[in-house]
């Protein structure tokens, strides 16, 4: 059973869309399973699925089939910062798509221990349906810190990534410009430079090759929005699960739609000594594709 109190921000929701959104680690089907079995009670009655809710009152759903999944994994947290092997489908920051967001997971679990923490701030952003490591400030300072480390790249991040086809050579740094359409929510890669362009350089290494497709390390030199899923596209290799800027009749014959293959799977910071439990300590993730 989980009982879940409803916050202001939830006032005048419906049963069922608060609970997709609060509690994004039980799957669809459980939660009907519960509706039909009438296991969902607002202030101790039963409700049915389109039932409004108010702030303050308190929301229980019964369910002994699922075991409990904790959403937000835990990778790595001081005082400092909480870093966490975010989940593919989840958005870092709300969203139009709705359900929870990663940061307010985030929040959720500090506040756990102190009601009184500051909301942890994201250093750095992933796509919805990319996994892996996040980093998250835990106080002011530590942001500073670690948005300048961003800034000026003195880190190390590396992810894997399928793509189609063979790459050659096997392990290259390429080159080339960017430009992004903020209004599309999409960018465009060239191989020269073009009127608000923007350098990008990628480098790969082909760790194993898997039938029609090649299981890459990629280590981004840059950070551009969407830079690995662009630019491997404009190299003729789009990564599995790519209906942006991939092969979609490829993805479904793979049957990936949706599933982008995309892991940032090992983070090492170099704080210059400002948060010395993080520097030259690389983390990493096993990879769930």
């Amino acid at each position: 059973m989980k009982k879940l109190p409803v916050p202001p921000e939830a006032d005048g929701d419906r049963v069922d869309s608060f609970l997709r959104r609060y509690l994004p680690e039980l799957p669809g089907k459980a939660v009907q399973a519960a509706f039909n079995r009438r296991d969902v009670k607002l202030d101790g009655k039963r409700v049915p699925k389109d039932a409004r809710i108010s702030a303050g009152q308190e929301l229980q759903i019964f369910y002994s089939d699922i075991p409990e999944v904790d959403p937000l994994s835990v990778v790595y947290e001081d005082d400092d910062v909480l870093l966490v092997n975010k989940a593919a489908g989840i958005s870092v920051e709300p969203d139009s798509g709705g359900g929870i967001s990663l940061t307010e997971l985030c929040l959720r679990h500090v506040r756990l221990l102190n009601p009184e923490s500051q909301p942890p701030a994201a250093c750095h952003r992933l796509d919805n349906q990319t996994c892996g490591l996040l980093l998250f400030a835990k106080n002011p300072r530590s942001r500073d810190i670690l948005e300048d480390v961003f800034r000026r790249r003195t880190l190390d991040k590396r992810y894997t990534c399928l793509v189609r086809g063979t790459m050659k050579p096997p392990e290259a740094t390429c080159k080339a410009y960017l430009v992004k359409h903020a209004r599309e929510g999409r960018v465009s890669v060239f191989d020269h430079e073009v009127p608000g362009s923007r350098l990008i350089l990628t480098a790969y290494r082909t760790l194993s090759q898997e039938g029609q497709l090649s299981r890459l390390e990629v280590h981004l030199i840059t950070g551009r929005t969407h830079q690995i899923r662009a630019h491997m596209a404009a190299l003729g290799h789009p990564l599995l699960g790519d209906d942006l800027y991939g092969d979609r009749a490829f993805n479904r014959q793979m049957k990936a739609q949706g599933k982008l293959m995309l892991c940032a799977s090992s983070l090492c910071l170099d704080t210059q000594g400002r948060l010395p439990a993080l520097d030259g300590v690389t983390f990493t993730i096993p990879c769930p594709f």
